[in-house]
């Protein structure tokens, strides 16, 4: 299969007539060839750069990179216009090979530069890279290609996926500055049990009296924090291992996917990013002619969520036996109630597409509005949170000067 590799070359300068030296990335040495002449260099050797110890390119099973959902818009948008522009497929798919920054992507391009040289069609080339190119996106494609409409299905697939990765953004953005307050404050808890509560255990032994049960408590969970701490990071290591390998199980989705719409504060956006999610890849694939039941079977997989993929596998059995969509949608217990009733005049006025469309901008515009007042609900839990467990702790570790000081006024 071919792959990106990095060629060393030497080459005679046209310009300044002398010979120059360096390494550059490319399919093959006939495409360092062809980039060496368009600098204006006339390639004496080409020879591949072997990558062997420390320099070989370390893939771990189940940490392999994966593209981002930006990457994919941004490849989706370019071949789209140049799609529309009139370029022959394989001349649209090295540009992009040459443009591309991901080297998954990039990789991935090559390998399907070459299928549909070797007479492959695009989308099934496309398909040979599941861990790339999503089902959406195949199917999509697969539908422009048939249609003779593809720069149209890679453009409305760059929308989608744009607005999927400005989505994500914001998120991110809003969750970011809560996690560093959380790991701040988790990090000052440890720092106070490890170096602050022997401090005043060498006051507690002077006192000769019993220690209240929440002090007994923090003080020996401090002696033992030599043991506690390496067993937590690795604990925290193992875990991690097993959720990235395992996260997307049935076994796992199963359990974690319907927990995740019924999370306090992000439960809610969780089920609005589902719905709205779920609404325009459907509403996509049907204005771009995917037959309905086909269309569900891959929105399914596109919504991410296991108890979303159920709900619509009922609705493929319902219209398959002839029967209603809007009916197991509400039945579904996923979907607000007001998605079954837009559905439902969508269906009886032969304008479901459209109708999914303007049930996605709804809830987008939700998840929006949601995630910018995201920052601004977390922030007061975590505070009270985190003032709870560190007063908690202040108050433990002068309980017993408190008992003292009453046992003295006492006898006093």
């Amino acid at each position: 299969m071919p792959s990106i590799q990095e060629f060393s070359y030497r080459a005679v300068d046209l310009t300044g007539g002398g010979v120059v030296k360096g390494v550059i990335e490319a399919a093959g040495e006939h495409a360092v060839t062809a980039k060496l002449r368009a600098q204006g260099l006339t390639p004496l050797q080409v020879s591949a750069v072997s990558k062997t110890g420390l320099n070989a390119e370390l893939q771990i099973p189940g940490f392999e990179k994966r593209v981002k959902v930006a990457e994919l818009a941004m490849f989706a948008k370019q071949m789209a216009g140049l799609t529309n522009a009139g370029l022959p497929l394989m001349r649209t798919l090295s540009i992009l090979i040459e443009q591309t920054e991901d080297k998954t992507l990039q990789r991935a391009l090559v390998s399907v530069h070459a299928d549909v040289e070797s007479g492959s069609s695009f989308s099934a080339a496309l398909a040979r890279h599941p861990k790339v190119f999503p089902p959406l996106l195949i199917s999509i494609v697969r539908v422009g290609e048939t249609g003779g409409f593809l720069g149209q299905s890679l453009a409305s697939i760059a929308k989608t996926y744009a607005g999927e990765a400005e989505l994500q953004n914001k998120i991110r953005t809003a969750t970011t500055y809560p996690m560093v307050v959380l790991v701040v404050a988790l990090v000052g808890v440890l720092a106070m049990v490890t170096f602050i509560v022997p401090i005043f255990e060498g006051m507690f032994a002077g006192m000769g009296s019993e220690l209240p049960l929440p002090t007994q408590l923090l003080v020996t969970l401090s002696k033992n924090m030599m043991w506690i701490l390496p067993l937590l990071g690795v604990a925290a290591g193992l875990g991690w291992v097993w959720w990235v390998r395992n996260r997307t199980t049935d076994r796992v989705r199963r359990v974690m996917d319907p927990l995740k719409l019924r999370m306090p504060v992000f439960g809610t956006l969780v089920t609005k990013i589902a719905v709205a999610r779920f609404a325009r890849s459907l509403s996509m694939m049907l204005h771009a002619g995917v037959p309905l039941l086909q269309a569900l079977a891959i929105v399914g997989q596109a919504s991410n969520n296991w108890a979303v993929e159920r709900a619509v596998h009922d609705i493929q059995d319902s219209v398959r036996q002839g029967r209603s969509f809007s009916v197991p949608l509400a039945k579904a217990g996923v979907f607000p109630p007001m998605v079954a009733q837009m559905v439902s005049v969508g269906e009886e006025s032969g304008t479901l597409a459209d109708m999914l469309a303007s049930i996605a901008d709804v809830y987008e515009n939700e998840v929006e509005t949601a995630t910018d007042q995201l920052a601004s609900t977390i922030e007061p839990v975590l505070i009270v949170g985190i003032g709870i467990i560190i007063g908690g702790m202040v108050v433990s570790l002068y309980m017993p000067i408190f008992s003292l000081y009453g046992e003295m006024g006492a006898t006093g």
